[in-house]
Parts: structure tokens; sequence; C-alpha cells
């Protein structure tokens, strides 16, 4: 059996002095679609920030992508994060550039030299999203929704070998978040590994999968009927 993608095990999460997670033993293998759930201010985005190097990771043992979170340096965390797609729940995007732009941007500060192979990527990943005709447009042309198509698109630049996503249908009304939703689940149906931190049970009873669960210090793993 492979190396799983993520592990934790008795890992304890800081927010400065303050204990947030505790006893932390999660893992997730190549291939899988997991949902972090949990009521706001449970450690959500506290545990999703320790994953990209946001927030060290203090006591007990993690790895990510073949990244020790424990010994990892301010150095490193470029480098984890090119192997990492982060799809944040305010898309983050750079108003002043268009699509193609944005998504240039991304592979020129993550060393992409190549024009062309750089042009050729971009068209690539847009295609995925269903946004190929876009790529001229600024952001604030688009929809809420085709806005985390594209940093979606963003996120699979650099071939991650796991996506976070953080919310990314928090901003979005309930038919676009399922829109938002096709296009995750046919990433992952490609092979992309998923870690989804998400409020939209509605959309945990659509798309059953693996689900964690953020409660009183803690995260477990739940059986899906009882979500």
């Amino acid at each position: 059996m492979s190396k799983p993608v993520l592990y934790l095990k008795n890992a304890s999460i800081f927010q400065r002095e303050s204990l947030i997670l505790s006893e932390v033993n999660v893992s997730v293998e190549k291939g899988e679609f997991v949902y972090l759930i949990g009521k706001t201010g449970t450690g959500k985005s506290s545990f999703m920030k320790t994953l990209y190097g946001d927030i060290p990771l203090m006591e007990g043992e993690g790895e990510i992508v073949d990244f020790n979170l424990k010994t990892l340096k301010e150095n490193d965390i470029p480098f984890l994060r090119r192997k990492l797609g982060v799809v944040f729940q305010d898309f983050k995007l750079l108003n002043d550039r268009t699509v193609n732009e944005n998504l240039l941007f991304v592979l020129k500060a993550t060393g992409w030299t190549d024009k062309k192979a750089m042009d050729s990527k971009v068209e690539e990943v847009l295609n995925k999203v269903a946004m190929k005709t876009k790529g001229f447009k600024f952001p604030y042309q688009l929809s809420g929704g085709e806005q985390q198509r594209v940093a979606i698109a963003r996120a699979l630049l650099n071939d991650p070998e796991l996506i976070l996503a953080d919310e990314p249908t928090g901003n979005l009304d309930p038919q676009t978040s399922v829109e938002v939703m096709e296009v995750l689940q046919e990433i992952n149906k490609n092979g992309n590994t998923i870690l989804m931190a998400t409020h939209d049970y509605a959309l945990l009873l659509k798309y059953p999968s693996k689900t964690l669960k953020c409660d009183e210090n803690q995260i477990f793993e739940v059986v899906q009927k009882t979500v």
C-alpha cells in the first residue's frame, strides 16, 4: 500500500498560545476525496493553515506530500506549496490582471520560463474547469462561481499531489456551489486527492465521501448518515 499523501499522529495545533486541536490522528490516501466539517470556530481553518505551513506544528507528528510539518523551515514553505493546490473561499485572484495573466503570474513565480509551455498549461487547466473561453476577462467581470473555477484552475497549475479547498463554496449560492462541486468531483475522478473544508451539509448529502469532523478540540471520522 502506498504512503498516505497526508498524515498526522498525536498532533496538537495551536494558534499562538491557544490550543485549538489536540491528539489529531488523520490520514488521507492518494486519490481520496475527504471532507472536513465542523461549526465556525472549531478549528477547520487552523488545521488547513497548519497543512500549508501558515501555522507551525508544535506537537506530534505530521507529514504532507513528503514534507515533515514538525521540522518545516520557512525556506521550505514555497516548495511545499508547489506540491499543494490551495483553493480559498474568497478566490484571492489579482483584479488588475486577466484570468490568463493571473495563471501566468503563478507559473512564473514557481519557476516556469518556457512561454509556449506556460500558455499550454494555462489552456489545459482552464479547459479542466470549463473556463477556456474566459481567459481574456478580468476577475471582476466574472461571477463568483466563475472566479472560483479560475481559483481551482490556478490550484491545478503545478500538478499538485493534494488540493486543499478551504470553504470553496462558502461565498456561493446553492446552484453555483453544485457547479463548483461538480468541477472538484471531476478533478478527483481524474486522480487528484482533495481535502475540502466545508459547512455546506447539502453538498455532503449530494456527494457523500469520507468525512472528518472538528468538534471539542478533536478531529474524528464520522459515518455519513450521522453528519
